[in-house]
């Protein structure tokens, strides 16, 4: 049986993940039908300072698994950040679920007060309970870079929508019937 700090980490990461890997799917076949040079695409960012379209592939592939290593008091998987083609960031995210799914049930066990200390920038260490930083630190980071990336692909005429972000979040329980579903360009 799961406990909560599972469901919400494996059952966020691993569906938002696969939605990513359709979305990139999705400007591949955009940069085929536009003549654009992929690369073009990944390169692409929303401002100046922000990380490019393929930075922040790579970012929510970190948050992911390097906060669920944190949660489980494991050391996570180090992934080069050198990517340099669409199918190349497809890999990296299959292997984060590789990873995400290959967890068993028995490492969340008291994940929920497990201790996670981390340094970040300088001197400043952020210190939390296993709940804490999946809730406050690792998915707020990881639906910033997620809704970076998507909003990157629509700035670039990716024709993406609401629909596209959400499909594998909602699983089953949103379909084509629902009538209160937001347009796809919403």
């Amino acid at each position: 049986m799961s406990n909560a700090v599972q469901t919400f980490a494996i059952g966020t990461f691993v569906p938002v993940l696969r939605t990513l890997s359709t979305l990139l799917d999705k400007a591949a076949a955009h940069a085929a039908a536009k003549g654009i040079d992929p690369a073009e695409l990944l390169a692409a960012r929303l401002a100046p300072d922000m990380m490019p379209l393929s930075g922040q592939v790579q970012l929510a592939s970190d948050y992911s698994k390097n906060s669920t290593a944190r949660i489980i008091g494991q050391t996570p998987p180090s992934f080069p950040d050198d990517e340099k083609t669409i199918d190349e960031l497809k890999a990296r995210i299959a292997k984060t679920i590789d990873y995400l799914e290959s967890i068993p049930a028995a490492a969340f066990e008291g994940a929920e007060t497990r201790a996670v200390t981390m340094k970040l920038m300088g001197t400043l260490v952020l210190e939390q309970t296993g709940l804490d930083h999946l809730r406050a630190w690792a998915l707020p980071n990881f639906y910033f870079h997620v809704a970076t990336a998507y909003g990157v692909m629509r700035s670039q005429g990716v024709e993406i929508g609401k629909r596209d972000f959400m499909a594998d979040l909602a699983g089953p329980s949103i379909h084509d019937a629902a009538p209160a579903m937001e347009p796809a360009g919403a």
